[in-house]
């Protein structure tokens, strides 16, 4: 399959997991891929492996909590590949990132981490958005998390705001033929995860799951493809759970 030929797409948060997954399968249907990180090393070595293997792709460097920053990665794109059809906002702070409660969390640090992982996607909308609309329409994908309908502190506070974010773009860029979606993971197995959830609780997660193991970042690249692709042309403002059965919505 091919469905992005011809096609630009932005990914942030790429340098490696759920993020780089997304780029790799983006490149080998045919898209042109932004690989969008703070992380400058890994996200060199992500789009040098998607050129190497036959895919089109180039590293820039974007924190999608500085609005200049996120401009300055669209005007790149604009003149790397002339055009921008697609935006994959997953970055985020989750590696490592600090445990505590709402009512407890040193004010600058829940300050920071909202700029990242909830403004940064409104941000990079904000940045691609006009471009997108230049280019006849387009698609977005945020990154949720099963963590909106699970206790989850802030983390879980910033993914309830993605989810409101998505359907209030939906309505407001519907008119320019601009789609936005999200997708959000149940317990994935990546490195980042690995690194701050005890393997204790993890072993309690996957017991309460429908399917018995963690997901994968592979088992996410399917439900991104179809949502920013043409198969999805009339869905938009929707959050779309990958997760085994973590989560039942009614």
């Amino acid at each position: 399959m091919a469905r992005f030929t011809d096609r630009t797409v932005i990914v942030t948060g790429a340098a490696q997991g759920i993020g780089a997954a997304y780029a790799r399968a983006l490149a080998a249907e045919g898209a042109k891929v932004v690989v969008a990180d703070l992380n400058s090393e890994a996200g060199e070595t992500v789009a040098k492996k998607i050129t190497a293997d036959g895919g089109t792709a180039v590293f820039a460097r974007v924190d999608v909590a500085d609005p200049e920053s996120a401009e300055a990665v669209a005007d790149f794109t604009i003149a790397e590949f002339g055009g921008i059809n697609h935006l994959v906002n997953n970055a985020a702070i989750y590696a490592g990132m600090k445990i505590d409660l709402l009512v407890s969390v040193p004010w600058d640090y829940y300050k920071k981490f909202m700029s990242v992982n909830l403004d940064g996607a409104l941000n990079m909308t904000r940045a691609v958005y006009k471009h997108i609309a230049q280019a006849g329409g387009g698609s977005i994908v945020n990154q949720s998390s099963t963590a909106a309908w699970t206790y989850s502190g802030f983390y879980g506070l910033a993914k309830v705001g993605i989810n409101g974010l998505t359907q209030q773009l939906a309505h407001e860029l519907g008119h320019s033929k601009i789609r936005v979606n999200a997708i959000a993971p149940g317990p994935t197995d990546t490195e980042a995860t690995r690194s701050i959830v005890p393997e204790q609780f993890v072993d309690e997660l996957v017991k309460q799951m429908a399917l018995k193991r963690l997901g994968t970042t592979e088992d996410m690249v399917g439900a991104c493809l179809y949502l920013l692709s043409d198969d999805a042309a009339w869905v938009t403002g929707q959050v779309l759970n990958v997760d085994g059965g973590q989560v039942f919505r009614s």
